[in-house]
């Protein structure tokens, strides 16, 4: 359950929103990545006459993905609760902007604020969530960032937000990090409006 009043909700866009079928482990080992790096930090680390062409391999991949993406359980639902509580959503995703905007195009996901690696230092860097909290003139405490992975975790922690892990019906060892953890977007619509509940039944109390 939420521990603040929720104002904000920042999502990932792969498998939190739509599905992915990345297979990250391939495309390490066609940029020469290794196994326990980090795609991005491996891309940037490269020199800069091989960055262009390593980014473009990336881009090929993630575009190719954008084109059989679908919407997951409870999106829709758990958007329109959201917008009819005035609560306030974006998106921050590892994507390039080409191929997250296409996946949200397909899939008829309006959410006016999109952030990409293009725009901030990836996640889990707190960067960009930072700036939208600055953006809302919201503070971090009462936002809730929404992933299926490590860094969205840590990107949350790192920028004093609650969290929120979508596990997609599988076992990770790290789902103890998040505050909330839930296998799709319909388990977490009913936790915040538990939440909501909670809270409007206290203040009547009172």
């Amino acid at each position: 359950m939420l521990t603040n009043k929720l104002y904000g909700v920042i999502f990932d866009l792969d498998n939190t929103l739509v599905s992915s079928s990345l297979n990250f482990d391939k495309i390490k080992a066609v940029l020469g990545c290794p196994s326990e790096i980090n795609i991005l930090d491996h891309v940037n680390s490269l020199p800069q006459r091989d960055q262009p062409s390593a980014n473009k391999i990336l881009v090929d991949y993630e575009m190719q993905d954008a084109q059989q993406t679908v919407k997951l359980i409870g999106v829709d639902d758990l958007l329109h609760f959201l917008c009819q509580r005035n609560i306030r959503c974006a998106v921050v995703t590892r994507n390039c902007r080409q191929a997250a905007l296409l996946k949200m195009a397909n899939n008829r996901i309006q959410i006016p604020l999109l952030l990409t690696r293009e725009d901030h230092k990836a996640k889990p860097a707190p960067d960009a969530l930072l700036y939208i909290a600055n953006h809302w003139q919201l503070s971090p405490e009462n936002m809730l960032c929404v992933g299926d992975y490590l860094y969205d975790l840590q990107a949350a922690k790192n920028a004093n937000m609650l969290s929120c892990l979508v596990t997609n019906g599988t076992v990770v060892d790290y789902a103890h990090l998040a505050n909330i953890v839930v296998a799709n977007l319909a388990e977490l619509k009913q936790s915040i409006a538990l939440s909501f509940s909670t809270t409007e039944a206290e203040q009547i109390s009172d």
